[in-house]
C-alpha cells in the first residue's frame, strides 16, 4: 500500500493538507500552528552550526529531514488557509464571478420557455444542462432520489465529461496535425471552464474540469497519466483554493464515487469478458454504476438514510438519455429560432425529457424501491475502514486484513441492531 502511494506524488500532500483542515475546523490551532515553522528553522540552524564547526558546506542528508520540513510547512499553510477562510466566511462579499455565472444562467434559460414542457420538466432540464438555476420541485427531487439517479440533477463529472467529449468530437473535424492538436487542446480547455463557470462553479463540476484539464494536459505532453494521481491533484487544488470544500456533500460523494470507479470498475469488468462491442458498452455502464454506488453507499446512508434498490435499472437508460440530451440542449440554446434545425432539435429535446420523466416516475412507484434505515457517523467510518481493509486484502492477500474487515462489519451490524431496538422502544 505504501509503495502504491509513493508512485503518486500528490497523495501524500493531499493527506497532510486534509489533516490541517480537520485540525483547524475542530480544534482551532491557528495561533499555535506558527510553532510548526520552528521545526524547519531548527533543522536549518542545526545543520548550519554543525557545518560551521566542521568548516564544510551545509549538508542535508537523509530523506526524513526533508520530509519533516515539508510536512511542517505544508501543515502550517493548510491550517492558516483554513483559518483565513473561517474569518472570510463571516465578512464574505458576493463573488463577482459567481454573480456573472448566475446572470449567464438566467439568460441562457430563456430559450427553454419555448419548449412544450411542464414547469417541473423545465426545472429538471435546466438543472441537467446549466445547473440549478431554479429550484426543482421537492416531489421530483424525491423521485430522482429514491430511484438512485439524483446525481443527474446536479452538474457533476458525468455532465462535464459529456460536454468535453462533445467539444472534442466537434473540434476533431477542424483541428488536425501537430498545430491543430494544440489549438484543439486550448479550445477544449477554454470551453470546458466556460461551461463550468456557467453551471455556477459547483464543487463537483470544478473537480471534473480540473481532472480533465490535468488529464488532457498530460496526454497533450505525451506523459503517462495516472487516474489516482490526477484525482489527488484535483482534490489538492480545490482544497488549496477553498478548504471548506472538504465538508461539501457533493465534493465527498463526487471524489468517493470517482475513486471507486477507478478501483472497482476494471475489476468488475474482468468478471465477465465481453468482446462484442454492442454488449460491452452496456456492460461497461453497469460496472461503472455498480462501482460508483458501491463507493458512495455508506455516505448516502449517513446523509440521506436510505439506499435505492432500483438504481441499476434506472441508471443505464437515464445515462443514455442524458448523454444525448445534454449536448443537444446546449447546442439548441445557441441556435436562432429561425434556424432550419431548431424545430427538429426542439422536438428531440421534448421527447427525451418525456422519456426521462416517465422512467423516473414509473420506477418511483415500484414497491420497496428504497431501503430506509438510520446510519450514524460512527457506522459510516467503521464501514469505510472495513471496505478499505477488504480492498487492501485483495491486493496483499493477508488473512488478518479480511478478518479485521469482517469484524468491523459485525460491529456495524451490531450497532444497527441496537439502534433499531432503541427506535422500536421509543
Amino acid at each position: 500500500m505504501i509503495k502504491e502511494i509513493q508512485k503518486r506524488p500528490f497523495v501524500r500532500p493531499l493527506f497532510i493538507w486534509i489533516t490541517g483542515i480537520v485540525l483547524q475546523s475542530f480544534v482551532p490551532v491557528g495561533f499555535y500552528s506558527f510553532l510548526l515553522l520552528l521545526v524547519p528553522a531548527v533543522i536549518l540552524l542545526a545543520s548550519y552550526v554543525s557545518s560551521s564547526r566542521r568548516q564544510t558546506e551545509p549538508v542535508y542528508s537523509g530523506r526524513w529531514v526533508w520530509a519533516i520540513m515539508f510536512v511542517s510547512i505544508l501543515l502550517f499553510l493548510s491550517v492558516q488557509m483554513t483559518a483565513y477562510h473561517e474569518n472570510k466566511t463571516v465578512t464574505a462579499s458576493p463573488n463577482r464571478l459567481q454573480e456573472l455565472a448566475k446572470a449567464m444562467q438566467q439568460h441562457l434559460t430563456e430559450p427553454f420557455n419555448r419548449l412544450s414542457l411542464s414547469d417541473a420538466e423545465k426545472s429538471v432540464l435546466t438543472a441537467i444542462t446549466l445547473g440549478k438555476v431554479q429550484p426543482t420541485p421537492k416531489a421530483v427531487r424525491e423521485q430522482f432520489s429514491v430511484t438512485g439517479v439524483a446525481h443527474i440533477l446536479s452538474v457533476s463529472g458525468f455532465h462535464v465529461a459529456i460536454v468535453c467529449s462533445f467539444f472534442s468530437m466537434v473540434l476533431s473535424f477542424f483541428c488536425r496535425g501537430h498545430t491543430g492538436n494544440w489549438v484543439k487542446y486550448a479550445l477544449i480547455i477554454v470551453l470546458l471552464w466556460i461551461f463550468t463557470a456557467i453551471t455556477g462553479l459547483a464543487p463537483s463540476s470544478v473537480r471534473a474540469a480540473t481532472m480533465l484539464m490535468l488529464y488532457l494536459t498530460g496526454r497533450q505532453l505525451r506523459y503517462t497519466t495516472d487516474g489516482y494521481n490526477t484525482l489527488a491533484a484535483s482534490a489538492f487544488c480545490m482544497l488549496a483554493y477553498n478548504p471548506f470544500y472538504l465538508f461539501d456533500i457533493g465534493f465527498q460523494l463526487s471524489y468517493i464515487a470517482v475513486w471507486s470507479i477507478l478501483y472497482l470498475q476494471p475489476r468488475l469488468n474482468k468478471l465477465l469478458a465481453i468482446k462484442n462491442p454492442l454488449l460491452s458498452a452496456p456492460w461497461g455502464c453497469v460496472t461503472v454504476t455498480l462501482a460508483a454506488q458501491g463507493g458512495v453507499t455508506f455516505l448516502c446512508l449517513y446523509y440521506f438514510g436510505y439506499f435505492p434498490v432500483v438504481f441499476l435499472f434506472t441508471n443505464l437508460p437515464l445515462t443514455l438519455i442524458a448523454t444525448l440530451l445534454i449536448p443537444v440542449a446546449l447546442f439548441w440554446i445557441f441556435l436562432p429560432p429561425c434556424f432550419f434545425l431548431s424545430a427538429w432539435l426542439q422536438f428531440c429535446i421534448e421527447k427525451l425529457m418525456y422519456s426521462m420523466m416517465w422512467i423516473v416516475e414509473t420506477f418511483s412507484r415500484v414497491p420497496g424501491n428504497a431501503v430506509v434505515f438510520h446510519f450514524s457517523f460512527v457506522m459510516m467510518i467503521l464501514s469505510y475502514i472495513a471496505l478499505s481493509l477488504s480492498f487492501i486484502y485483495f491486493i496483499n492477500k493477508r488473512p488478518r486484513l479480511l478478518i479485521s474487515s469482517l469484524l468491523l462489519m459485525l460491529i456495524v451490524l451490531f450497532l444497527m441492531l441496537i439502534d433499531k431496538y432503541l427506535y422500536i422502544q421509543v
